[in-house]
């Protein structure tokens, strides 16, 4: 039976910590798709036609995943691709208490739909996309934490 993962979030932008858990997460589902939410309400920096052109660029090379944007309830989007898991990031306790009430949620809205969670690797533990964009904004080089193309949109963005 093939299993259809949903890696949803903002990805604003999208972090090597985004791409590695990609990564590591093809080699466990037979496809994932990467949900890029619209999310309007955490006001983000890029648009979401740009946050999805620079995770599949992010991306490139990586088989068997696709990269979508999304402005619906993520189990809707989930169905949508036939997808039976949500795959969810946890850099620290301090992201286990939200991600909680949202797999709670999310369970509670398609019983059928199960929510499975990996942390980073070790080298992407503090890596976050806010810090990304604090780091870009005060004019520090990010190019270890993101793709050049994200580095470059960053750059054009701080201008």
């Amino acid at each position: 039976m093939k299993v259809t993962a949903i890696y949803p979030g903002t990805f604003d932008p999208m972090t090597n910590g985004h791409a590695d858990l990609v990564r590591r997460a093809i080699l466990l589902f037979d496809e994932v798709i990467v949900a890029v939410a619209a999310n309007p309400e955490k006001n983000p920096l890029f648009a979401l036609e740009d946050r999805v052109s620079l995770a599949r660029t992010s991306l490139t090379g990586v088989e068997r995943v696709r990269v979508v944007g999304f402005n619906n309830l993520l189990v809707e989007c989930a169905r949508e691709y036939g997808a039976r898991v949500i795959l969810r990031g946890l850099r620290a306790v301090s992201d286990f208490e939200f991600e909680f009430q949202l797999a709670g949620m999310n369970r509670r809205l398609s019983p059928n739909i199960e929510t499975i969670f990996m942390t980073p690797s070790e080298q992407d533990m503090f890596l976050s996309a806010s810090l990304v964009k604090q780091v870009s904004r005060l004019g520090g080089d990010v190019a270890a934490f993101v793709h050049p193309a994200v580095a470059a949109a960053l750059k054009s963005k701080m201008r």
